[in-house]
This record gives structure tokens, sequence and C-alpha cells, in this order.
């Protein structure tokens, strides 16, 4: 007579066998890592912001430099555009192979985007321009698109570690990490606002 597992030992049976078939899938601890740290930079960014006036939002301090609501735009522009860069790597088959050409952690990521003393030229396509008709709709669009994010990361099965994106700035990194460069992005930026904030000469109101 056979011996029928119990619901335990179905439950180790089944959860190795997802292992097995899906070894790129995010551990709890990663999961629960990028959606902090998505929740914690989206704060950051929206109660910066919060309140300042249509003169704070569009002050410069010189032609050279990018005001609030530029900073802005360009957060949203790029959480639309690295998020379907993303997608897009992920789709391809997976490379575990390239794994050894990762030279960063995502700690690193987020310390190297946080360094402004490091610049960066944007694309073409992120540089901003007008492409939302006010700081409102910028940030609509940013939140949308943020909480869309995060609700992916809560869910996802997908194997975002044997998928890798090259031609950054900052070399080969898998699709989890290319979700972590993403926040870490808005988080640089939001920096960015808070140096214009800080720059003499900005408006008190």
């Amino acid at each position: 007579m056979k011996r029928l597992l119990s619901p335990f030992a179905m439950l180790i049976a089944l959860t190795s066998m997802a292992i097995r078939i899906a070894p790129g899938t995010l551990t709890p601890d990663e999961r629960k890592f990028a959606i902090d740290y998505y929740e914690k930079t989206k704060a950051k960014l929206l109660a910066d912001v919060k309140g300042l006036s249509a003169n704070q939002l569009n002050w410069k301090a010189d032609t050279s430099r990018w005001s609030i609501y530029q900073c802005t735009e360009h957060i949203a522009l790029a959480e639309t555009m690295i998020w379907q860069w993303v997608q897009s790597i992920n789709k391809q088959p997976a490379a575990p192979e390239k794994r050894a050409e990762v030279k960063v952690t995502s700690d690193q990521i987020i310390m190297m985007l946080s360094d402004r003393s490091h610049k960066f030229h944007a694309p073409e396509q992120l540089v901003p321009g007008a492409q939302f008709p006010n700081e409102d709709a910028a940030l609509a669009a940013f939140i949308n698109r943020r909480d869309s994010t995060i609700n992916y990361i809560k869910n996802t099965q997908d194997d975002l570690k044997d998928h890798f994106m090259t031609g950054g700035p900052i070399g080969t990194i898998d699709c989890y990490q290319g979700l972590i460069f993403l926040a870490a992005h808005s988080a640089r930026h939001t920096l960015q606002i808070e140096e214009v904030m800080a720059t003499p000469g900005f408006p008190k109101n």
C-alpha cells in the first residue's frame, strides 16, 4: 500500500519543484527590499515637491540647470522608459552564463546613483521638454507607473535574475537590479530637487 504524503510534505515538495523550475525568482528578502525601497523613494519625492508654487517649480539657478518641474518630468519619463527596458530584456531567453559579468551589488547601485558628484548626460528621449502640461500631470504619471511596478514586484514569478541588461552607465546588471536601478534613479533626481531648493535665490514662495 502506498503511503500518502502529509499536506506539509506535499507543500515542501511543491516548493522545491518551483525553485528548480524558476531559479531566478525573487526571494522573500529581495522582494521586501525592493518594495520598501520603491515606497520610500516615492514618498520622498512627493514630500519634497508638496505645496511648491509654480514660481518655485519653474525657478532655475541659471539656464544650464534644470528646474524642479524639469527634474520631476525627467523622473516620470524615466520611470516608464526604464521599466520598459527591464521588461523587454526579461522577454528574451534567459542567459545565466552572463552572471559573471555582473560586477555590482544592488546596494552599490543605490550608492552610485546617490553620488551626485558624478554627472551623467540624460538620453535625448529623457531630456525635459514640457512633455506634460504641468507638475501635477508629471506626478500623476510617476505615481501610476510606480504603483504598477510595486504591484508587479509584489506578485511576479518572473526569472529576473537570469536576464541581463547591458549598455547602461554601470555595466551589466540583472533585471532585478534593473528594477533597483529604476528606483535609485528617482532617488538621484529627488536629491537634485533638494539641491535646487537649497540654492541661494530659490524663491520663498
